[in-house]
């Protein structure tokens, strides 16, 4: 072998090796995705009973975001479940562990300056449809006292739906 082809041979192997470590353990690193049962059981969860939230958050964090598909593109997180039957206390705890609250939720939990503000920006909204076609104002009614501004507002609007079809 003469030292031209040493030198290629040498160079090619020495990439090899530092390219070989890093895919494999790229690949080792990705995490396998949640099972679909824990992610609804999390979601069934977040509608009511909180104890069961925190046990299965310790096991599994990043149930934050997770959604489970009901069928038929209605998707839902347990954050969105709490929000639907009003359930205050499950909504901020998932929220003070980092889930992303929507604007539904936020409805829910009567933060009216946030709501009008993103309505003012985007009114389309106003007629959205959040988990299981559940509107705004149904969330307002769900929030109680502290969404009865939201709940008046939505009405003045012209909002009268509390539920809309999902095709």
């Amino acid at each position: 072998m003469n030292r031209k082809k040493f030198l290629l041979n040498s160079a090619t192997g020495m990439a090899g090796l530092m390219i070989s470590p890093l895919s494999s353990s790229s690949q080792a690193q990705t995490p396998e995705p949640y099972k679909t049962e824990i992610v609804k059981e999390f979601v069934i969860a977040g509608h009511g009973n909180l104890d069961r939230v925190r046990e299965l958050l310790v096991e599994y964090p990043n149930l934050l975001y997770c959604r489970y598909d009901w069928g038929n593109g209605d998707f839902e997180e347990a954050l969105e479940g709490a929000g639907h039957v009003g359930n205050r206390e499950i909504a901020k705890y998932l929220i003070e562990n980092g889930a992303r609250p929507n604007i539904y939720v936020l409805t829910m939990l009567g933060e009216t300056t946030i709501v009008k503000s993103i309505l003012e920006k985007f009114p389309v909204l106003l007629n959205g449809k959040g988990p299981h076609g559940f509107t705004l104002l149904h969330h307002a009614m769900k929030g109680g006292e502290a969404s009865k501004e939201l709940y008046e507002y939505f009405q003045e609007k012209g909002l009268t739906e509390m539920q809309l079809k999902i095709k």
